[in-house]
């Protein structure tokens, strides 16, 4: 089922519908700034335990997840005084950090090594849900038959029916993965180029 979402300015009775469904332990489409991905609650494991279902997920691949905003983030990453800074001029944007977890995280959504990747995307839709339901939901992008991204909501119903509870339809998007960058140490690292800039990373 799709429902339409004013993407400049939610409707809070269509985002409540949303949270409902995800409290449920349901899976959703949704927009971000950079895809439209797959999503559900962090903290619900049988939701997550779908997500890869779907996906037919390495498990070795963490799941990023979206945070409502900066302050957010720091109750499910330890962030030092340079990632701070450093997100702080990026986000809202199309970057996902992978930065180390904190105790909060459940296992299921980080890696071995305890870490996690983490997004604030520029879209008012995905961040008033966060915000509605009180803690981040899970990202992760689906692709097409030719691993094209999907940027249209009617394709990613079609495709995936009543394994989702409802696809949000915030408009077509230019699709393209978010830039992956790693703050986990001193020196950051650039893993994966994508829609965002990253030459703020790059040694000239």
């Amino acid at each position: 089922m799709i429902i339409s979402i004013n993407p400049d300015n939610p409707q809070r009775r269509l985002i409540e519908r949303v949270v409902e469904v995800l409290k449920e332990g349901e899976l959703i489409g949704y927009p971000t700034d950079t895809i439209y991905g797959i999503g559900c609650d962090l903290f619900n494991n049988e939701a997550i335990e779908k997500v890869y279902r779907l996906k037919k997920h390495d498990r070795t691949k963490p799941l990023s997840f979206i945070c409502s905003g900066l302050t957010d983030i720091s109750q499910y990453a330890h962030v030092s005084n340079y990632a701070y800074k450093t997100m702080k001029r990026l986000l809202p944007g199309p970057y996902t950090f992978i930065l180390e977890a904190t105790k909060l995280v459940p296992k299921i959504a980080m890696t071995k090594q305890k870490t996690v990747g983490i997004r604030v995307p520029d879209n008012r839709i995905c961040l008033s849900i966060a915000e509605r339901l009180g803690h981040p939901i899970i990202s992760t992008s689906v692709y097409k038959a030719n691993e094209e991204l999907y940027s249209d909501p009617a394709d990613i119903e079609e495709k995936f029916g009543r394994r989702l509870k409802l696809v949000i339809d915030g408009g077509v998007i230019v699709a393209e993965h978010s830039s992956v960058i790693d703050l986990t140490n001193e020196e950051p690292r650039v893993l994966r180029k994508g829609k965002g800039d990253v030459s703020l990373f790059e040694v000239t």
